[in-house]
């Protein structure tokens, strides 16, 4: 699978690159386990599938206060975001 990110989640990524080292390395450590099990409901960071307004997508947690938010396209996982909660 490859890694794709929506503006907000590279403009999320790109301010933890610069801020906090510590964090980009859980957030990779999410996108590996995706990786390996990409609709796994008992992965790493808790993943939950969103509904309403996040319909098709889906959110592990960074840290109790951030969540990756992403969506699965075939072969394609995208960021939509990595910072805050959705």
């Amino acid at each position: 699978m490859m890694i794709g990110f929506a503006d907000r989640g590279w403009e999320d990524y790109e301010n933890w690159v610069h801020n906090d080292k510590k964090m980009v390395k859980r957030i990779n450590m999410l996108l590996a386990d995706i990786k390996r099990n990409p609709e796994d409901s008992n992965g790493l960071g808790k993943p939950e599938r969103l509904k309403e307004n996040f319909q098709g997508y889906f959110s592990r947690r960074i840290t109790a206060e951030h969540r990756l938010v992403y969506k699965l396209l075939g072969e394609l996982i995208v960021v939509a975001q990595c910072r805050y909660h959705y």
